[in-house]
């Protein structure tokens, strides 16, 4: 897809602290923030280099002998991925095991306007509009938007315990632009029952569990990088956006997106974590001369260049995955989430305690104020009770004398 060059604008959020701490709203809905954070998504991209029209050539000529899923695998993860979005079209259902001419029975779109979450989700989609291709006409953008939303829709009405989240839509819009609407249904329930399963929880606890991955390979990659980054206290909310859309939210550029895809697709669910981890260490001489501040690092973090080598970093990630494997870190895993929580409880406690102290000293100032103002004696009382009647006549006076006696 070629168009215009699209600009992008992100600003860091406000309350900096309790993003960094891993709060999110009453009902554990995550917030991306979408109008704050208006990434607008590039796809210009650029005529093919000579490589990657011969790699485009190579992959149609193995299609046409038959191509095993493990050469899929070997296609996605080397430099370039699957090319083009006619590859994609064919292999991303391959590499998840779907059957890409197969036919399955879609709810009804009245059913779908039942959903609970229905108003949610349109919502979220009409402010995608800067993730659909600029340029197109009004009529197609239009379908697009009535395709995603049932797309979700139908994913969450078919499997009622997957919980919607704000950035789930970010992951169907790419599959729908790729593939269209019957196969992205197929790849998002896939996904959903998968690869996002823990997302999709109804609270945020294991995907908070999940992001605890990244400190133990970071320190694993660069001892010094990990210190300075548990100085800051940034924490991992910085990529939460990053696993939850599988980078869709955060990267600028199409072709970045969908060659990040190509990758995930092949690889373990976790291996987005393992990136992450890599990309954090791929900016480790910028971090280092951060402060370490909590606010500092988060934005700087927060924020992914648009000149990062993805080529090079998702072969990192598949090395890191294969000498780390989740299971070897898993008790450390737990251990951060185990501190993490009592930290939390603390600081609910400290957080309980400082209302209680304001209310009493609140409590105090009132009861001071009514002590200075009511009678503590009989004395008192009467010379009360006659300034209020001076007062009152007083009052009566200036409204023309007290009324008439008949």
């Amino acid at each position: 897809m070629e168009n215009s060059e699209s600009s992008v604008k992100i600003s860091c959020p406000r309350d900096i602290e309790k993003i960094s701490n891993g709060v999110v709203d009453d009902d554990s809905f995550v917030i991306l923030n979408e109008d704050e954070n208006i990434i607008e998504l590039n796809f210009k991209e650029g005529p093919l280099t000579p490589f990657l029209r011969d790699k485009a050539d190579e992959i149609e000529k193995h299609m046409k002998l038959g191509i095993t899923i493990d050469k899929w695998k070997d296609f996605a993860l080397s430099p370039g991925g699957l090319v083009n979005d006619q590859i994609r079209k064919l292999g991303w259902p391959i590499l998840l095991g779907l059957n890409p001419e197969a036919c399955e029975e879609m709810i009804s779109e009245e059913n779908l306007k039942e959903h609970p979450e229905y108003s949610q989700v349109v919502l979220d989609v009409n402010r995608s509009l800067k993730r659909f291709p600029p340029g197109i006409p009004i009529e197609q953008r239009l379908a697009l938007q009535d395709q995603l939303t049932n797309l979700i829709l139908r994913v969450i009405t078919k499997y009622p315990h997957l919980r919607y989240y704000q950035g789930y839509h970010d992951v169907a819009i790419t599959f729908l632009l790729v593939v269209g609407e019957e196969l992205a249904l197929r790849i998002m329930e896939k996904l959903s029952t998968n690869h996002l399963r823990e997302c999709m929880e109804p609270t945020m606890e294991k995907t908070s569990l999940l992001l605890n991955y990244i400190f133990p390979l970071i320190k694993r990659l660069n001892p010094d990088l990990y210190s300075h980054l548990e100085r800051s206290g940034a924490g991992t909310m910085f990529c939460l956006p990053w696993f939850l859309t599988w980078f869709g939210h955060s990267l600028n550029h199409y072709k970045d997106v969908v060659r990040l895809y190509d990758a995930f697709l092949a690889t373990a669910p976790l291996v987005p974590l393992y990136l992450t981890a890599v990309i954090v260490n791929y900016r480790a001489s910028e971090l280092l001369q951060l402060e370490p501040d909590m606010a500092t690092v988060h934005c700087f973090l927060s924020q992914l260049p648009d000149d990062l080598p993805f080529d090079r970093l998702v072969t990192e990630s598949v090395e890191l995955y294969a000498k780390f494997p989740p299971e070897s870190i898993e008790a450390e895993v737990k251990e951060r989430t185990r501190l993490e929580k009592e930290a939390q409880k603390k600081e609910e406690e400290n957080a309980r305690k400082r209302r209680r102290g304001a209310v009493k000293r609140g409590g105090n100032s009132i009861k001071t104020q009514l002590e200075r103002i009511i009678p503590s004696s009989r004395a008192q009382l009467l010379l009360l009770a006659f300034s209020i009647a001076i007062g009152f006549y007083a009052y009566l006076r200036g409204n023309g004398g007290p009324p008439a006696i008949r």
